[in-house]
């Protein structure tokens, strides 16, 4: 695994050994494989937990109400959208040395970065939610990737060593923006939000039209611009660690990896800067590792950033050695993230409404997604346990493997063109 080409063949564009073709590297497809296998756990809990549907409903990251399983459950998974859009700016980088020049990359990410905005406000809406009221919009990871990516077309043109300041200043800094208002910083409400402070705001008031009345257009923003644009741009820096050679690379990536997790360990320990949940001392030596643990994801805080990244970047030195049918198992997820992405929700989805109808009769989410769902009425043992969760995730998984095994195959034969916006 990790098959690269060297530096001098990326700089003068010279064609590899196995066909002018740039090949793939497995470890990095590996760990996004892997962070996308488990994305799909936390969206199945979203749907199908029991915890979800008691009065109120728990959260798993609330150390009163939780339990060790059901917050590890959800902790895991913190570390799959860092994980994704860090790859994703590395994956841009790595397309730029796979023969095109500057204003083609600056143009397939402006162009890859709108269809992506465009899928997650239409197509994904959809899925979450089957239903078509498209005066209800939110904004998530696919939505903010590809704003990402929009801006990173501009960059692109910059040196990457002025990339990376950008994006880890952006990482580093933004929690200094914590608790501001839209007024103190002098920016619309709404580009606030959008920005930096996750929250709803109206699009379009509502109207009249002759004799009909335009309903409000609302918008969430559950995944705020500035720290996830830094987390791309610095993927995207990180991808010159590829053209080093595979030895001083695994060296590097695992000496990166461990020290940005010493980092976090320290910052945190402190209470200081870095996150607006402080830990604290709990009845018990496990749950106060669960408060340790306990960072902020909306909007991700710097040492939410560390946590998760840290281990991520040191597996990929781990994973640059052969691992079996274990890790072609997983790097077939890896090589069509966004394939897996459009099609492990609506199963998901699906099949809860499925299990609903089964159990039932009816379900509530044939029209409703997991956070617009109104509680109200439902019946009493509505969800599963959390064993029953893992068991469908497993299910999930390996009904999504040979469709994401077919298309990784035509993407493989078939390089660039409408492809390589899948």
């Amino acid at each position: 695994m990790g098959t690269i080409a060297t530096p001098e063949s990326v700089i003068l564009g010279k064609e590899s050994a196995r066909g002018s073709a740039r090949p793939r590297l497995d470890s990095i497809d590996l760990l996004r494989g892997v962070v996308m296998v488990i994305m799909a756990l936390d969206h199945v809990r979203d749907y199908f937990s029991h915890s979800l549907y008691t009065d109120p409903p728990v959260d798993p990251t609330d150390l009163s109400r939780t339990t060790m399983a059901l917050f590890l459950t959800r902790w895991v998974t913190h570390f799959c959208a860092p994980t994704f859009v860090f790859l994703a700016g590395t994956g841009a980088f790595l397309a730029g040395t796979r023969g095109k020049s500057k204003s083609e990359l600056s143009w397939f990410l402006l162009t890859r970065g709108l269809w992506l905005v465009f899928l997650d406000l239409s197509l994904f809406r959809w899925e979450w939610t089957f239903n078509l009221d498209y005066f209800h919009e939110f904004g998530g990871v696919i939505w903010v990737i590809g704003w990402s990516m929009a801006i990173l077309s501009a960059l692109v043109f910059l040196p990457t060593s002025a990339v990376a300041v950008f994006g880890i200043g952006l990482i580093a800094y933004h929690n200094l923006l914590d608790g501001k208002t839209a007024a103190e910083v002098g920016l619309p409400e709404w580009l606030w939000m959008i920005l930096h402070s996750p929250g709803q705001f109206t699009v379009l008031p509502s109207f009249q039209l002759g004799s009909f009345t335009i309903p409000e257009i609302q918008f969430i923003t559950a995944y705020s611009l500035l720290p996830w644009l830094g987390v791309l741009t610095a993927g995207y820096s990180f991808g010159a660690m590829f053209l080093l050679d595979a030895e001083t690379r695994r060296k590097q990536l695992l000496g990166l990896g461990l020290a940005l997790t010493a980092l976090f360990i320290v910052v945190r320990f402190t209470n200081g800067y870095g996150d607006s949940r402080p830990w604290s001392p709990q009845n018990d030596l496990p749950f106060t590792v669960l408060s340790f643990l306990n960072c902020q994801k909306y909007p991700p805080s710097v040492l939410y950033v560390l946590m998760t990244l840290g281990p991520a970047i040191a597996a990929l030195a781990l994973f640059e050695r052969e691992w079996g049918a274990i890790g072609r198992f997983f790097v077939v997820f890896g090589r069509v993230p966004l394939f897996y992405y459009m099609l492990h929700i609506p199963l998901i989805h699906g099949l809860m409404v499925a299990v609903d109808y089964a159990r039932y009769g009816f379900s509530p989410y044939s029209a409703e997604g997991p956070w617009s769902l109104t509680r109200d009425h439902l019946p009493p043992d509505y969800g599963v346990d959390l064993a029953t969760v893992y068991g469908i995730w497993v299910g999930v998984v390996l009904l999504l493997f040979p469709l994401c095994w077919w298309f990784a195959e035509i993407k493989r034969r078939r390089r660039g063109g409408w492809l390589s916006y899948l």
